[in-house]
Protein backbone atom coordinates (compact mmCIF):
# COMPACT_ATOMS: atom_id res chain seq x y z
CA UNK A 1 0.00 0.00 0.00
CA UNK A 2 1.18 3.13 -0.92
CA UNK A 3 0.96 6.56 0.80
CA UNK A 4 -1.84 8.23 -0.81
CA UNK A 5 -3.45 4.16 -0.26
CA UNK A 6 -2.82 4.72 3.64
CA UNK A 7 -4.32 7.93 3.62
CA UNK A 8 -7.08 7.18 2.07
CA UNK A 9 -8.06 4.11 4.83
CA UNK A 10 -8.86 6.26 7.45
CA UNK A 11 -10.72 9.14 5.28
CA UNK A 12 -13.26 6.43 3.79
CA UNK A 13 -13.68 5.41 7.54
CA UNK A 14 -14.68 8.92 8.25
CA UNK A 15 -16.98 8.98 4.87
CA UNK A 16 -18.72 5.44 5.95
CA UNK A 17 -19.36 7.08 9.39
CA UNK A 18 -20.44 10.17 8.00
CA UNK A 19 -22.88 8.53 5.70
CA UNK A 20 -24.06 6.41 8.30
CA UNK A 21 -24.75 9.21 9.98
CA UNK A 22 -26.39 11.37 7.30
CA UNK A 23 -28.67 8.43 6.41
CA UNK A 24 -29.90 8.02 9.96
CA UNK A 25 -31.11 11.48 10.08
CA UNK A 26 -32.69 10.80 6.84
CA UNK A 27 -34.70 8.10 8.21
CA UNK A 28 -35.38 10.35 11.31
CA UNK A 29 -36.90 12.83 8.64
CA UNK A 30 -38.74 10.47 6.88
CA UNK A 31 -40.46 9.18 9.57
CA UNK A 32 -41.46 12.70 10.70
CA UNK A 33 -42.54 13.72 7.08
CA UNK A 34 -44.67 10.34 7.16
CA UNK A 35 -46.39 11.54 10.41
CA UNK A 36 -46.94 14.81 9.17
CA UNK A 37 -48.62 13.56 6.02
CA UNK A 38 -50.78 11.12 8.19
CA UNK A 39 -51.99 14.24 9.95
CA UNK A 40 -52.67 15.99 6.99
CA UNK A 41 -55.03 13.17 5.67
CA UNK A 42 -56.63 13.44 8.82
CA UNK A 43 -56.94 16.82 8.64
CA UNK A 44 -58.36 17.00 4.94
CA UNK A 45 -60.85 14.05 5.33
CA UNK A 46 -62.38 16.69 8.62
CA UNK A 47 -62.82 19.46 6.70
CA UNK A 48 -64.43 16.75 3.70
CA UNK A 49 -66.82 16.05 6.33
CA UNK A 50 -68.65 18.57 6.79
CA UNK A 51 -71.00 18.42 9.58
CA UNK A 52 -74.62 19.72 8.74
CA UNK A 53 -75.80 23.16 8.66
CA UNK A 54 -78.68 23.08 10.33
CA UNK A 55 -81.04 25.95 9.79
CA UNK A 56 -82.59 27.39 12.75
CA UNK A 57 -86.29 27.46 11.83
CA UNK A 58 -87.80 31.04 13.41
CA UNK A 59 -90.88 31.07 15.05
CA UNK A 60 -93.97 32.91 14.23
CA UNK A 61 -93.29 35.27 17.31
CA UNK A 62 -89.85 35.75 16.34
CA UNK A 63 -91.03 36.87 12.71
CA UNK A 64 -94.73 38.87 14.00
CA UNK A 65 -91.26 41.03 16.01
CA UNK A 66 -89.34 41.58 12.83
CA UNK A 67 -92.57 43.04 11.02
CA UNK A 68 -94.08 45.25 13.40
CA UNK A 69 -97.53 44.98 12.22
CA UNK A 70 -99.73 47.97 13.34
CA UNK A 71 -103.31 46.00 13.24
CA UNK A 72 -105.06 43.24 13.40
CA UNK A 73 -105.63 43.40 9.76
CA UNK A 74 -102.00 43.54 9.18
CA UNK A 75 -101.38 40.64 12.28
CA UNK A 76 -103.75 38.47 9.99
CA UNK A 77 -102.37 38.94 6.72
CA UNK A 78 -98.60 38.64 8.73
CA UNK A 79 -99.81 34.88 10.27
CA UNK A 80 -101.65 33.37 6.74
CA UNK A 81 -97.96 34.23 4.91
CA UNK A 82 -95.90 32.56 7.99
CA UNK A 83 -98.22 29.73 7.72
CA UNK A 84 -97.75 29.75 3.95
CA UNK A 85 -94.34 30.49 3.64
CA UNK A 86 -92.54 29.01 6.69
CA UNK A 87 -94.82 26.40 7.85
CA UNK A 88 -96.35 25.21 4.12
CA UNK A 89 -100.42 25.38 4.92
CA UNK A 90 -101.06 25.71 1.79
CA UNK A 91 -104.90 26.05 2.49
CA UNK A 92 -105.37 28.37 5.81
CA UNK A 93 -108.59 28.74 8.01
CA UNK A 94 -110.13 30.54 10.43
CA UNK A 95 -108.98 28.04 13.02
CA UNK A 96 -105.40 28.36 11.86
CA UNK A 97 -105.55 32.34 12.04
CA UNK A 98 -106.80 32.50 15.79
CA UNK A 99 -104.22 29.53 16.56
CA UNK A 100 -101.78 32.20 15.06
CA UNK A 101 -103.17 35.26 17.07
CA UNK A 102 -101.73 32.79 20.24
CA UNK A 103 -98.58 32.00 18.88
CA UNK A 104 -97.73 35.90 18.50
CA UNK A 105 -99.28 35.88 22.07
CA UNK A 106 -101.80 38.71 20.63
CA UNK A 107 -105.60 38.33 21.74
CA UNK A 108 -108.03 37.02 19.10
CA UNK A 109 -109.62 39.92 17.23
CA UNK A 110 -113.46 39.88 18.25
CA UNK A 111 -114.52 38.99 14.43
CA UNK A 112 -111.04 37.29 12.15
CA UNK A 113 -113.54 37.24 9.45
CA UNK A 114 -114.06 40.56 9.26
CA UNK A 115 -109.64 41.11 9.08
CA UNK A 116 -109.63 38.09 6.15
CA UNK A 117 -112.59 39.85 4.24
CA UNK A 118 -110.68 43.95 4.53
CA UNK A 119 -107.11 41.75 3.59
CA UNK A 120 -109.15 40.27 0.72
CA UNK A 121 -110.67 43.83 -0.33
CA UNK A 122 -107.33 45.00 -0.10
CA UNK A 123 -105.76 42.55 -2.46
CA UNK A 124 -103.66 40.69 -0.27
CA UNK A 125 -105.67 37.27 0.23
CA UNK A 126 -108.52 35.63 -1.65
CA UNK A 127 -110.47 32.58 -1.32
CA UNK A 128 -109.06 28.95 -2.04
CA UNK A 129 -112.09 27.80 -2.64
CA UNK A 130 -111.41 24.82 -0.83
CA UNK A 131 -112.42 23.39 2.61
CA UNK A 132 -109.93 22.47 5.46
CA UNK A 133 -112.10 21.06 8.80
CA UNK A 134 -115.34 21.60 6.89
CA UNK A 135 -114.20 25.74 7.17
CA UNK A 136 -113.38 27.95 4.50
CA UNK A 137 -110.23 28.56 3.68
CA UNK A 138 -107.93 31.61 1.95
CA UNK A 139 -104.58 31.96 -0.03
CA UNK A 140 -102.10 34.81 -0.05
CA UNK A 141 -102.17 36.81 -3.32
CA UNK A 142 -98.62 38.29 -4.74
CA UNK A 143 -99.92 41.61 -3.45
CA UNK A 144 -99.98 40.37 -0.11
CA UNK A 145 -97.09 38.75 -0.40
CA UNK A 146 -94.98 42.01 -1.57
CA UNK A 147 -96.67 44.21 0.91
CA UNK A 148 -95.29 41.74 3.83
CA UNK A 149 -91.82 41.32 2.30
CA UNK A 150 -91.96 45.32 2.06
CA UNK A 151 -92.97 45.21 5.81
CA UNK A 152 -96.25 46.50 4.77
CA UNK A 153 -95.29 49.27 2.30
CA UNK A 154 -96.98 49.54 -0.65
Amino acid sequence: MNLNERAMVPNNEILNKKIEELNSRLNGYEKELNICNERLVSLEKMTQDKPEILDKKISIREFYLSKNPTDDIQKTLLICFFLEKYEHIELINIKDIENGFRNIKEKVPENVNYKVFMNIKKGCMMESGAKKDNLKTWTLTNTGEVFIDNNFKE
